[in-house]
C-alpha cells in the first residue's frame, strides 16, 4: 500500500531515528518539507525527486510525533506555491489551522470482529443504520464538540439501546469548512481533529465493535475543495483534476472533480478506501454523490460538458474507477460493504462487476424516499389519488440491494424536519411519522434514519447545534422514540422482515388497490415459511371490520400497532389479536376482520395453536 511509504513515516537511517517524508509532485521544479522541526524554513530540508515516479523524498532526523509540517513546492515555472498539506497525512491540525501532523497509524489487535462481521452485513441480515453528524449529535458545555471518546461513551450506548445495528458517520475525513458537513474533505487519510486524534477514533470503532455494532463512513471520492493548502494546483498544475473546467469543475458545489482517467489519482482514492476499511476496521463505506460521477453532463447545460470517446454522456473513467474500487475492497478486506448514493436509474449499481454491475453491495433507494415523502405530504383526503407514489417502489424493489434512507438530505435547506413535513394538527403529524416508520420497517430493504428522526425533532437539522434532546421530556417525542426502538427489535428478531430482502419471494401483496380507503396490506415471508402481515391505514378514519384474506392459521396476534397508547397514539386496534374466519377474501379461503387504527400500521403474526 502506498500509504505505508507516502506521507510521513518514522524510519531509522544509518542508526539515526527520524521521519521520511514523501510527496507526489511530478511537475514541481523543487520541493522541501517545512515544519516545527526546522522553523518552517523551506531551505532547511530540501527533497530529492525520483524522476520516474515524480515522488519527492527527504529524511529529517529527530522529528517527533505531534510536530506540524507542510510541503513547500516550486512550480515548473519557478514560483513557490502556497504551502501544501500532506495528501497522505494521518492527522491534521484543528481548523482554521491547516498543517499536517506527524503521527503513526493506530495499531489494531485482531479481536475476532473481522471474522464475524460478514454475517452481520450480508444481504439477508437485518441492517438498521443510525446516520450521525458527529459535530451536532450532542454538544458539550458551552457548545463545544464532543470528543471521539465522549462519543464512544454516549453515542454507542444510545445506538445500542435503540437497537440499531450500525452507526454511519457523515464524512469524518479532515475538512476545512464546518458547513460542508465533511463533504468537501482535504485530509482524506486523517480523522478530523475536531473530535480528537487518530487513536481516539480507533478506540471509538473498537468500542462499537465490542458492543456488536458496525461503523460505516460516508466517503467522498468525486470531488475536492479549492482551498489553497489542499489538492488544488498541487504542484502548479491540475494534478488531481482536469484542466478543462467542463470536466474538472463541479458547478453545484464549486469544487474540483477528480481526474478518474489518471491512474495515480484513482490509485490514491482506492488506497484511501482500503485505508479506512483495513487500518481502522470500519465496516463499510457509503460513497457520496455517485450520480455526479457517472454522468459527464451532471448539472450541466448543452455545451458545458465534454462527451466521452463514443459521443455519450457516461463518464467511462469514473465507471471504471468505481468498479475497480469495489473489486479491490471486497477482495482485500473481508466482510465489508459499500453503499452507493445514486439517484438515477443507472442499472446494476449493486450487482457484481462480472455481471456488468458497478460492484456495490447496496444502493440507497432515493426513489422510495422521494415518492414516499411526497405521498405523506398530501392531506389524507387526497391520498387516494396518489397511491401509485406509495406502491411504485414495489415494482423495482428487487432491481438492486436497497437501503431505505430517511437521511440528512431530507431535513436541511428549508425542507423541514420529518414531523414538519406531515399534514394536519400535532396529533396527526406524529401519527403520520409513526405510520411512516412502521411502513418503512415493513417494506423490503435495509433501513437508515438520520439522527433526530428517531424522536421526531421539530426543528430542521442545524449542523452548528445539538439535537433537541429536551423534547424527549414530552410524550409525543418519547412515543416516537419508543416506537423506533420497538421497530428495531422486531425487525432484528423477525426473519420475515429481513431474510428475503433480496428476493421477490419474500414479499406478497394482499391488497394494493383500495385507493378509496387508502389502505394497503401485504405479507413478508421468511425462508422457512414463517411470515408477518402488515396493514397500513393512511387516513385518520378508524376502519372497523376491515377484512383481508390471510394464510391459514388459528388466529393472528398484533405484535405492533403504531397507534398504541405507549407511542402517544389513540389506542385503537385489535386488543392484541384477532381470530381467523372461514370467509373468503382476496383470493384466500380464510380472512380476518380488523380494526384499523387512524393513520397507523399494524403488524401481525400467525398463531397455530
Amino acid at each position: 500500500m502506498q500509504y505505508t511509504y507516502m506521507g510521513a513515516h518514522h524510519r531509522t537511517v544509518d542508526g539515526v531515528d527520524g521521519v521520511e517524508f514523501a510527496v507526489w509532485a511530478p511537475s514541481a521544479s523543487a520541493a522541501s518539507v517545512v515544519g516545527d522541526f526546522n522553523g518552517w524554513n523551506r531551505d532547511a530540508n530540501p527533497m530529492h525527486v525520483e524522476h520516474a515516479t515524480g515522488i519527492w523524498r527527504a529524511f529529517v532526523p529527530s522529528v517527533q510525533d505531534g510536530q506540524r509540517y507542510k510541503y513547500a513546492i516550486r512550480s515548473r515555472w519557478g514560483h513557490w506555491l502556497p504551502l501544501k498539506a500532506d495528501p497522505y497525512a494521518f492527522e491534521s491540525e484543528m481548523r482554521p489551522s491547516t498543517a499536517s501532523v506527524v503521527t503513526r497509524v493506530p495499531h489494531r489487535e485482531r479481536d475476532g470482529w473481522v471474522e464475524k462481521r460478514w454475517s452481520l452485513q450480508q444481504r439477508e441480515a437485518p441492517i438498521s443504520i443510525y446516520e450521525v453528524h458527529a459535530g451536532s449529535w450532542r454538544r458539550g458545555e458551552e457548545g463545544r464538540f464532543l470528543t471521539y471518546d465522549e462519543l464512544a461513551e454516549q453515542l454507542i450506548p444510545y445506538v445500542k439501546w435503540m437497537g440499531f445495528t450500525h452507526i454511519e458517520f457523515l464524512p469524518i475525513s479532515e475538512h476545512p469548512f464546518d458547513g460542508s458537513w465533511g463533504y468537501q474533505p482535504i485530509g482524506l487519510f486523517a480523522p478530523t481533529s475536531r473530535f480528537g486524534g487518530p487513536e481516539a477514533f480507533r478506540r471509538f470503532v473498537d468500542r462499537a465493535h465490542a458492543e456488536g455494532m458496525g461503523v460505516i463512513l460516508d466517503w467522498v471520492a468525486g470531488h475536492f475543495p479549492n482551498d489553497e493548502h489542499g489538492l488544488a494546483q498541487f504542484d502548479g498544475t491540475h494534478l488531481f483534476d482536469h484542466a478543462d473546467p467542463r470536466q474538472g469543475w463541479h458547478p453545484d458545489w464549486d469544487t474540483y472533480i477528480f481526474n478518474f482517467g489518471r491512474h495515480e489519482v484513482t490509485g490514491y482514492l482506492i488506497e484511501n478506501a482500503i485505508f479506512w476499511l483495513r487500518e481502522y476496521a470500519v465496516d463499510g463505506l457509503r460513497v457520496d454523490a455517485v450520480a455526479s460521477m457517472l454522468y459527464l453532463d451532471y448539472s450541466r447545460k448543452a455545451g458545458e460538458w465534454v462527451p466521452n470517446r463514443y459521443g455519450g454522456r457516461e463518464n467511462l473513467e469514473a465507471i471504471d474507477f468505481l468498479k475497480r474500487m469495489n473489486e479491490t475492497v471486497y477482495r482485500d478486506v473481508p466482510g465489508i460493504m459499500t453503499i452507493a448514493e445514486e439517484s438515477t436509474a443507472w442499472p446494476r449499481v449493486s450487482s457484481p462487476t462480472y455481471l456488468g454491475g458497478l460492484g456495490f453491495g447496496y444502493k440507497w433507494n432515493m426513489g422510495w424516499m422521494h415518492d414516499t415523502l411526497q405521498y405523506f405530504a398530501h392531506e389524507p383526503i387526497y391520498r387516494k389519488y396518489h397511491m401509485n407514489q406509495l406502491t411504485f417502489s414495489l415494482v423495482y424493489a428487487w432491481d438492486e440491494n436497497f437501503v431505505l434512507p430517511l437521511s440528512h438530505d431530507e431535513v436541511v435547506h428549508g425542507k423541514g424536519s420529518i414531523v414538519e413535513k406531515m399534514p394536519g394538527d400535532a396529533w396527526q403529524k406524529f401519527a403520520n411519522v409513526r405510520l411512516l416508520y412502521t411502513y418503512m420497517y415493513a417494506h423490503p430493504g435495509k433501513k437508515l434514519l438520520f439522527m433526530g428522526n428517531e424522536f421526531a425533532q421539530w426543528k430542521e437539522w442545524n449542523h452548528d447545534e445539538s439535537l433537541q434532546w429536551e423534547l424527549l421530556s414530552g410524550e409525543p417525542h418519547a412515543g416516537v422514540q419508543r416506537l423506533v426502538r420497538d421497530l428495531n427489535a422486531l425487525y432484528v428478531s423477525t426473519p420475515a422482515l429481513h431474510e428475503q430482502d433480496p428476493y421477490p419471494s419474500g414479499f406478497e401483496w394482499i391488497d394494493y388497490s383500495d385507493a378509496e380507503a387508502s389502505v394497503v396490506a401485504f405479507i413478508r415471508w421468511a425462508k422457512d415459511g414463517s411470515f408477518v402481515v402488515a396493514v397500513c391505514n393512511f387516513t385518520p378514519v378508524v376502519r372497523f371490520g376491515y377484512r383481508i384474506g390471510v394464510p391459514p392459521a388459528r388466529s393472528y396476534r398484533e405484535v405492533l400497532n403504531s397507534d398504541s397508547g405507549i407511542y402517544w397514539g389513540s389506542n385503537a386496534g385489535n386488543l392484541g389479536g384477532v381470530g381467523v374466519e372461514d370467509a373468503p377474501s382476496h383470493g384466500r379461503p380464510q380472512s380476518i376482520a380488523l380494526t384499523l387504527p387512524p393513520l397507523a400500521a399494524v403488524i401481525l403474526t400467525p398463531e397455530f395453536a
